[in-house]
């Protein structure tokens, strides 16, 4: 017998995840999670779908990437199915950088590692050429001169974050990390050979590419009145911001995704849309 339909989809899960959703990811991080990339299309039939949801992942798109998920998102829900989105919020990231830009034209200097770090929310993670950037030098900072706000902008997974970096073992060397993955090796000859034959810039400039092609960097962001219009040329009708807690999904906050048991907001760096496809 053919399982059932899936009627809930959790898009780029990453840890995110609830059993009563149907849950993907390129790289799961957890057993119940299927591994699927999205470049080859969602794997679910024509209008199979209630609901779609992803979070954090369409700023993670080349801008006519992220059209085809939304239209490959119409595809597979029903009429009067509903997607969510969740994604940095553009609008308030720069009402942020120009209030603490405009408190420190005041005078008041302590306003500076604020200003800093809306500097990074804003350009970071869009140039950054290695993983976590400047991000993850700021956060190693002990203490951190700004602790309360960089917190608040991030949230519970930002507290992850900072944690794990006061226990991190010591990384390892190039050398032990190829040994322990022998698919590298053939990478590390690779690169041994571009460097003897075209110099260190080309090599390089190998290292940065296969980093920004590797899905961490941000290639656009968006605020509410990008975004909405994003979803009406994706075919979509009513696009309308929410709260983390509130949905048009049937029983939403039970399931955890965007706030914890508590209510606390999970990324509160984030704004919420959703869209509904048209029964016609």
């Amino acid at each position: 017998m053919e399982p059932p339909r899936p009627v809930l989809v959790n898009i780029g899960c990453g840890r995110r995840c609830h059993p009563d959703w149907t849950n993907l990811d390129i790289a799961p991080q957890d057993p119940s999670v299927l591994r699927h990339d999205l470049r080859r299309g969602l794997p679910f039939g024509d209008g199979s779908c209630a609901a779609v949801y992803h979070s954090h992942l369409i700023e993670h798109l080349r801008r006519g990437e992220a059209l085809r998920l939304l239209q490959d998102c119409f595809r597979v829900l029903k009429p009067g199915g509903i997607l969510r989105v969740a994604t940095p919020d553009l609008e308030r990231i720069c009402e942020l950088y120009l209030e603490k830009l405009r408190a420190i034209k005041r005078g008041e200097m302590t306003a500076a590692p604020d200003y800093d770090w809306m500097m990074l929310e804003l350009f970071d993670q869009t140039v950054r050429e290695r993983s976590g950037g400047g991000m993850l030098d700021y956060l190693r900072r002990d203490p951190l001169p700004n602790a309360a706000f960089v917190i608040e902008r991030i949230g519970q997974e930002g507290r992850e974050i900072v944690q794990g970096l006061k226990t991190a073992p010591p990384a390892r060397s190039t050398l032990r990390r190829v040994l322990r993955r022998p698919r590298l090796i053939f990478e590390w000859l690779g690169d041994g050979c571009l460097r003897l034959f075209w110099g260190a810039e080309a090599l390089e400039a190998l290292r940065i590419g296969r980093f920004r092609l590797a899905g961490e960097v941000h290639q656009w962001l968006y605020d509410r009145h990008s975004l909405a219009r994003l979803l009406v040329a994706a075919g979509f009708h009513q696009p309308s911001a929410c709260q983390a807690n509130e949905s048009r999904i049937p029983h939403w906050p039970g399931f955890h995704l965007d706030t914890l048991a508590n209510g606390t907001v999970i990324k509160p760096d984030s704004f919420y849309m959703e869209a509904v496809k048209p029964h016609a």
